[in-house]
């Protein structure tokens, strides 16, 4: 099997976990609107979609077509942060229970998680984010890719956590003052 194969197995890998992911987010989005949980910034979230889409995409594409060589010492390197950011991920998601979504949807009146990686950061599922769009597609050297979704993804970061900021800031309490920041989910 070539590297390009491998690379392909391992891009479809990542969007099967997207789409567990899309099975937890639409569980949690049912307990989040039954508790009154409120939607905001449906607006960006079909274009984050097609970012994500295309970078798993493009990744493949552009190894299948450019045909770069696999180079060891970045290859496994990226290989090392793209899982590292799965688990990122998967501590956010289990951190934040049925809280966390894909969507930005907030139930009022609970307050914001301070525990697992909402203790040092304020977004950490966009760490693993940022992360993954560049660290997957270098596995293989496509480099093209890797440029654009976090060229494209940083914009997209503003728009989103500007918009969940909002709506989180709207829901709950601040941390007092010293103490840690406001952990954010629901993403």
């Amino acid at each position: 099997m070539t590297s390009a194969a491998w690379f392909t197995a391992l891009v479809l890998l990542v969007g099967l976990e997207r789409l567990a992911e899309l099975v937890v987010a639409t569980r949690n989005a049912r307990w989040s609107f039954a508790r009154g949980g409120v939607e905001t910034g449906r607006g960006h979230y079909p274009v984050m979609v097609a970012l994500h889409t295309a970078l798993l995409v493009g990744a493949v594409a552009e190894v299948w077509w450019r045909h770069p060589g696999f180079v060891p010492a970045l290859g496994w390197s990226m290989l090392a942060l793209t899982l590292a950011a799965q688990g990122l991920r998967w501590w956010c998601i289990a951190t934040l229970g049925p809280r966390w979504n894909t969507r930005i949807i907030v139930v009022p009146g609970l307050p914001l998680v301070g525990r697992g990686p909402y203790r040092w950061f304020r977004h950490p599922n966009y760490v693993a984010v940022v992360v993954e769009g560049f660290a997957l597609p270098l596995v293989h050297s496509a480099w093209v890719t890797a440029a654009v979704f976090t060229a494209a993804n940083a914009v997209l970061l503003t728009v989103r956590v500007r918009a969940e900021n909002r709506a989180l800031g709207a829901a709950a309490p601040a941390a007092a003052p010293g103490g840690p920041a406001p952990a954010r989910g629901p993403a």
